[in-house]
């Protein structure tokens, strides 16, 4: 019987550190992601990709500051600014995956789709937003205007020893994926489908009518619950690290080789992963187990070439 399986690409799948964003070094990067998992793809598994989108998203606003101050071209909201990238970057993966098929004589359909996913406007997330999005602000009158025109939440931020401000968003749960009965179908089907990129794009549901946000959805829940939709059989999040640590970056860094729920739990609380990489994607694990899941492996592409890396089970 074929699998189910959803796999996570993380960003580094589609950009590495310090590069520009240019689509030829996108391309590469995909290219190689794609090459890794093409084993999972010749066995006959039913596979969706979901991706994340930060980079590209952050490319589109600094375009529409350029474009609103030197053009007067009117600047796009964030959610389409994800649904702009979530087709942006569908293409990128569906074409050089159309090439890797031919080179390799699979006859498989790919298809990307763009994916609504339902948040909560009452999520206490829009009381508080955390996520940073956008360029750094070093004016403050300029940060004031922006604040008085656009209703825009800025927080603090130093960089490059300068003190500035940056925007932030609010990052809500997702409740609900537009259209997942079809993307299931769809991989059931033999396609290879690509979905939920950059977490989806944000709507609310108000009066039996969809509401964009300007928020931003992590991609690791969307993904998880994505899999719980679809009764996926299997959920891998590719990062850039082989395995999950304890301790990551410390003296007392421990790999977990396979790890309980009731584990991960205790050490998320306890906060041995790291707010800004691994537990987010913990934290996804547990809601695919949660829901029902039964396998979830964490770990980067040379582990999905070996078989190995963090197992979390029930």
């Amino acid at each position: 019987m074929n699998r189910l399986i959803i796999i996570a690409l993380g960003g580094n799948a589609l950009l590495k550190a310090g590069q520009k964003g240019k689509i030829e070094e996108q391309r590469e990067n995909i290219k190689n992601t794609l090459q890794a998992i093409l084993p999972l793809i010749e066995k006959g598994d039913h596979i969706i990709l979901t991706h994340g989108n930060g980079p590209q998203v952050g490319n589109i606003l600094l375009k529409n500051d350029a474009g609103e101050k030197n053009y007067d071209v009117p600047q796009v909201p964030l959610d389409v600014a994800v649904a702009d990238t979530q087709g942006e970057i569908g293409y990128l993966i569906q074409s050089e995956l159309y090439n890797i098929f031919k080179q390799n004589n699979i006859d498989r359909e790919i298809i990307s789709v763009n994916t609504m996913v339902e948040v909560d406007k009452n999520d206490k997330a829009f009381q508080n937003p955390t996520k940073r999005v956008g360029k750094t602000y070093y004016d403050y009158q300029q940060v004031k205007k922006l604040i008085e025109e656009k209703k825009w939440i800025f927080k603090d931020e130093i960089k490059e020893n300068k003190k500035g401000w940056r925007r932030v968003v609010p990052s809500p749960q997702p409740l609900d994926i537009a259209n997942h009965k079809t993307i299931k179908t769809l991989a059931q089907s033999g396609a290879v489908v690509i979905a939920v990129g950059g977490g989806g794009i944000p709507v609310s549901v108000s009066d039996n009518q969809l509401v964009p946000e300007e928020a931003v959805i992590d991609k690791d829940l969307a993904s998880a619950l994505l899999s719980k939709l679809v009764k996926a059989d299997k959920f891998i999040i590719l990062t850039d690290v082989p395995y999950v640590y304890l301790d990551y970056g410390t003296p007392k860094q421990t790999i977990l080789n396979e790890i309980n729920e009731e584990t991960a739990k205790k050490y998320l609380a306890e906060g041995k992963f790291g707010e800004g990489n691994m537990a987010p994607k913990i934290r996804a694990s547990l809601n695919f187990i949660k829901n029902g899941g039964k396998e979830i492996i964490i770990t980067n592409l040379e582990g999905i070439s070996n078989e190995t890396g963090t197992k979390i089970i029930k």
